[in-house]
């Protein structure tokens, strides 16, 4: 791969030369390494299995302290017993396998069996819904930035994501995140797009479908137009940092956050202007060549983001566009449950109906009539981090 900075320098005369190389100028070869993968071919259909007509990701790999203030929310301890009745009820919900193509889990997860005894990775498998695995090591801070983070865990990958792929995962996920109010800093994005890549080029060398995710935080009054300015940003350095890291583009998945106004931006946008940034952006910074945009819906209701996602499928896209969503297909089918026994298919009945919402809308056929007022309240949380 040409870096930059030969791009810039070598192939370059100098001032004083411009004239000798204008009368005696040669051909110059340039050769493009290409680097496939062992797994080259597997992690193609891979990405082309979730990236499947009216399928999804359904996001649970929310870590143990994370998804025990969930638990909490319904006054459940956190409990190793308690984490696996409800993963149980999520991987087990009948049908599930319709509307969800992959399944993102935590490492505790990955080798947790249901309360009944069978691998969750097994009935995922049944189901026909392809295991992932979260192998980021979360956020820490940034220093000589302007109070900004960066996302930990490239030490190690490749022997985690090599267990990970004995596990039964086929595809991994890595969070990093930018912060418009804190900036964001040149070296905050250099940081969160190297990083990036690194890690995906690791995951393909081991088997795994890396889903690429700079999520743009919903902080700040910042309008719509900011966000868009920053996301082109985001976007042209981590394809560039992909490229040099010989990232092949047909197997990778795409996690971005749609583009929005700031979650305390007094000016809110439509469906319909949240498509038209959102696709306006993909289009100037998406290689057509990468099969799935699996958006996080972070902290949206969840009847906003399946608004937003179904107006973004109005028309044809150069890729699947599709869906990547926790809270915002967990939400109600959370506090349905309550921890409760008898409440089980209840809860799955309520994972079933978003589900199938968002299923809708990545075809373009979704429609709002009949939707809970509970499904429509926002989920944003200051901060957020899991």
């Amino acid at each position: 791969m040409v870096s930059a900075t030969v791009l810039k320098s070598s192939f370059l005369p100098k001032k004083a030369e411009w004239g000798a190389t204008r009368q005696a100028a040669k051909p110059v070869t340039v050769s493009m390494v290409v680097r496939a993968s062992a797994y080259a071919d597997e992690l193609v259909q891979t990405a082309k299995t979730i990236a499947s007509p009216g399928r999804g990701i359904l996001a649970m790999d929310e870590s143990n302290a994370t998804c025990g203030k969930r638990l909490d929310s319904i006054g459940l301890e956190n409990t190793e017993a308690n984490r696996q009745a409800y993963r149980t009820l999520l991987v087990s919900a009948p049908g599930l396998g319709q509307y969800i193509s992959g399944a993102i889990l935590f490492e505790e997860t990955l080798y947790q069996s249901t309360v009944d005894g069978k691998k969750i990775v097994d009935v995922l498998v049944e189901q026909g819904i392809v295991p992932g695995i979260k192998v980021d090591k979360g956020l820490v801070p940034l220093a000589g930035s302007n109070n900004e983070s960066w996302c930990q865990g490239l030490d190690g990958l490749a022997s985690r994501e090599a267990a990970y792929y004995q596990a039964g995962a086929r595809f991994a996920k890595w969070r990093t995140v930018v912060s418009i109010p804190n900036g964001p800093s040149e070296l905050a994005v250099k940081e969160a797009a190297w990083g990036l890549a690194r890690y995906a080029a690791i995951s393909q060398d081991n088997g795994l479908v890396p889903i690429v995710e700079p999520e743009i935080l919903l902080d700040g009054e910042h309008g719509i137009e900011r966000t868009f300015e920053v996301a082109q940003k985001v976007w042209a350095e981590t394809f560039y940092y992909m490229a040099e890291n010989n990232v092949m583009f047909e197997g990778i998945l795409l996690k971005p956050s749609m583009v929005t106004p700031g979650a305390e931006c007094k000016d809110r946008a439509t469906p319909e202007q949240v498509a038209e940034y959102t696709l306006k952006l993909l289009h100037r910074r998406i290689p057509p060549a990468v099969p799935g945009i699996m958006f996080l819906s972070g902290g949206q209701s969840e009847v906003e983001a399946t608004q937003n996602l179904n107006a973004m499928n109005q028309s044809p896209n150069p890729w699947h566009v599709s869906f990547s969503y926790a809270r915002a297909l967990q939400n109600t089918c959370l506090k349905t449950w309550g921890g409760r026994p008898e409440n089980v298919k209840a809860a799955q009945d309520a994972l079933l109906l978003r589900a199938k919402a968002n299923s809708l809308a990545q075809l373009g056929k979704y429609t709002s009539d009949g939707e809970a007022a509970e499904a429509k309240e926002g989920m944003f949380v200051k901060n957020y981090s899991y």
